[in-house]
């Protein structure tokens, strides 16, 4: 298995400490461990986040290129948002 040398700093490695003796993690290998798998599920997390982002923005061009979009004037679109929301709400309860 691969080795590295890792400096850390004082209150991280009186967290690493407290985290062995409490008995949760047998060292501090396990202690890192633990944490680059956390690090990781993150970045999936965000890159799914992403590619959601970009799916979205990528129909709503197409929405709108395709003319399926409705204009609101501005003084109308603090109304108009609460009744997206209230639909959307409604929505959720029916699932």
């Amino acid at each position: 298995m691969p080795t590295r040398n890792v400096v850390l700093s004082d209150h991280q490695h009186e967290l690493v400490e407290t985290l062995v003796r409490s008995g949760r993690y047998q060292n501090a290998s396990e202690v890192l461990r633990e944490g680059l798998r956390m690090i990781e599920l993150r970045e999936q997390q965000e890159a799914a986040r992403l590619q959601l982002l970009k799916d979205a923005a990528a129909r709503g061009w197409s929405d709108i290129e395709a003319g399926r979009y409705q204009e609101v004037a501005e003084d109308r679109l603090d109304d108009y948002l609460g009744q997206l929301g209230q639909s959307a709400a409604r929505e959720r309860t029916r699932d």
